[in-house]
């Protein structure tokens, strides 16, 4: 008996839900302060999707506006109140929308949503461990993320209204509370929102680091881990070491908004009225902060996504991965990579050519190992016995995705180009793309594949099937023309583009955008419905595995109890990949290794 199942006390554990252990929790200490690794995935899971119907919501309103400047719709009145004056809506209100939506999309979303659900639900699962190396502080994760969340949603609701500066915070908007109404108290509340994020995200980081770095099962190796736990390691690293500079740059602007400090802050005429009397700062210091964290921030995003999808394609082509270590390699050189591309964000700040050089240079780089993953990626498909089950669908689904993006990105890398198409919609059309639909995608793909073991039940196939067409087809449909827009020189974050002659040919684009978004935001209340329909009446899993699958999650009982398997952890023999060795169609990685068995991995 292993050290931590005594200590557990799961040595009588049955293969039922909680086995003996149930009578001794009560509904707090199982639902709400869960210490169950498990129970806190589902708990970030359920919070990432209010935001993200939220943020989706938001996106439909100011989607409604860039469609139908001049139309009024009474019921928006009655819905947003003074925002939507006559039922229109209003600058302020847009631009507050716009931030918003920006803002809980990146990080409530797809940093906590992603990363806190499936390295959460994942790691001990995949590496032989009963739970997180400090179940506490993974609690305290999760009520930290919470409370920012609290914070966030408050924030919407001030009277001077919520923040409006753009996701990105750049001062002085964001540094002065006299700049508009949404600089005022919203602003100070984001920015406590933001900072309790910041906590959240380091906690969970640290804790999953130290949890793959020493807990693993005996006979897990490193090279035997599954690439989903090699991706969310290196997420960790990269969260931890970037999110503390974001961290650095919020509280220099609490000091400049609160203490009359000058860190961003130069010689600005506020209001027409006179100079401000504290002066010598840089806003572009700012920018250098914060673009640390935002394009680190991009690959955290994207990582948990690229691990996941690997593992999904290989179980459901019943093939190896293809180049393992070469998967390995290009992770690594992304993670390294994601921290010295920043200042391609900053093409048109004033930035030494030169130096623009070297970030061209960079940037451009990344797209190799990015290539090497989309090439592994289509030949694990090559040739695969695919079974395309809705997870299947949605990995192949990222594919696509990011290769559309990513060779957008290629064009935005390049400061010549970027120049002339920075701020306009052909960057939202990259970065959505690539980034927000792609890691979405990928997110889906997780809770089709894992919701088995979530929850002991299936999601229904059907209505999973159409929430794939719909969303994929939706996605290009809405993203794809933005780029035509983009190269006319169209703007982004305008409220109404039909004063202007130069873009009153779009309206029609615009009204046809605007219509495939609300489609596609109907699909994702699909997936909610069938997600939670399915938790409670959905068909129930009868066998362990029921994708024949390697990795060690399908070794546990069909509901795992607190500490995951009821006797001894399984030891690992083999890497996560044997499919279709020696006439077997799957072996899982506790199995060990015949005496005639051909040389593998």
């Amino acid at each position: 008996m292993s050290h931590e199942a005594v200590l557990h006390g799961h040595e009588g554990h049955g293969h039922d839900d909680h086995g003996h252990h149930e009578h001794h929790e009560t509904f707090l200490s199982k639902y709400v302060f869960s210490m169950d690794h498990k129970m806190i995935a589902k708990q970030f899971l359920i919070t990432g999707m209010v935001w993200a119907v939220l943020g989706g919501l938001m996106s439909v309103l100011f989607r409604l506006q860039l469609g139908y400047p001049d139309a009024s719709f009474p019921w928006l009145e009655s819905i947003l109140g003074k925002w939507a004056k006559g039922g229109q809506i209003t600058p302020e209100a847009y631009y507050a929308l716009v931030t918003t939506h920006g803002t809980v999309l990146v990080f409530f979303v797809l940093t906590a949503g992603l990363s806190g659900t499936f390295a959460n639900f994942l790691i001990p699962l995949q590496i032989g461990a009963r739970d997180m190396a400090s179940p506490f502080m993974n609690m305290l994760s999760y009520w930290f993320f919470f409370t920012a969340s609290i914070i966030m949603l408050s924030s919407m609701f001030v009277e001077t209204g919520p923040f409006s500066g753009g996701w990105t915070a750049y001062p002085p908007l964001s540094a002065l509370g006299d700049a508009s109404p949404g600089s005022k108290s919203g602003m100070d509340l984001w920015i406590i929102a933001m900072a309790l994020f910041i906590v959240s995200s380091l906690l969970g980081g640290l804790n999953y680091i130290a949890t793959i770095l020493n807990m693993r099962t005996k006979g897990m190796s490193m090279t035997r881990l599954p690439l989903t736990i090699w991706a969310l390691f290196f997420t960790a690293v990269l969260g931890v070491l970037s999110f503390p500079v974001l961290l650095s740059g919020m509280i220099l602007l609490i000091f400049d908004r609160n203490f009359h400090t000058s860190f961003y802050l130069s010689d600005i005429f506020v209001n027409g009225v006179g100079a401000l009397s504290n002066e010598g700062g840089s806003a572009i210091l700012y920018q250098h902060l914060f673009w640390f964290l935002g394009h680190p921030e991009v690959y955290i995003i994207l990582l948990p996504a690229m691990g996941m999808v690997s593992e999904i394609m290989s179980v459901n082509s019943r093939k190896p991965i293809f180049g393992y270590m070469a998967m390995l390699g290009s992770l690594f050189a992304i993670a390294v990579l994601a921290f010295l591309v920043w200042a391609h964000h900053m093409f048109v700040t004033g930035l030494n050519p030169f130096l623009g050089s070297i970030f061209v240079l960079l940037t451009l780089l990344i797209a190799v190992p990015s290539a090497i993953k989309v090439f592994n990626w289509l030949t694990t498909l090559w040739r695969g016995n695919i079974r395309f089950t809705p997870g299947m669908l949605f990995a192949i689904g990222f594919v696509s995705l990011f290769i559309s993006g990513g060779l957008t990105g290629i064009w935005l890398g390049n400061a010549a180009l970027d120049i002339h198409l920075h701020d306009t919609y052909f960057v939202i059309a990259h970065f959505h793309i690539v980034m927000g639909v792609a890691s979405m995608f990928g997110m889906f793909a997780g809770v089709y594949h894992w919701f088995p073991k979530m929850y002991g039940r299936y999601m229904n196939n059907s209505l999973a099937y159409i929430h794939f067409w719909v969303t994929l087809a939706g996605a290009y449909l809405i993203f794809w023309p933005m780029h035509y827009e983009g190269l006319a020189g169209m703007p982004r974050r305008y409220f109404d583009f039909s004063i202007w002659e130069s873009f009153k040919m779009f309206a029609d684009l615009n009204r046809f955008i605007s219509t495939v978004a609300m489609i596609v935001f109907a699909a994702q209340l699909l997936f909610l419905m069938n997600f939670f329909y399915s938790i409670f009446k959905g068909r129930k899993v009868i066998t362990m595995n029921p994708w024949e699958a390697n990795t060690l999650e399908w070794t546990t009982p069909i509901r795992p109890g607190h500490g995951n398997w009821p006797g001894e952890i399984p030891e690992v023999h083999r890497w996560p990949y044997d499919y279709g060795k020696d006439g077997q169609d799957f072996i899982p990685q506790d199995v060990p290794i015949g005496a005639n068995e051909s040389h593998g991995h």
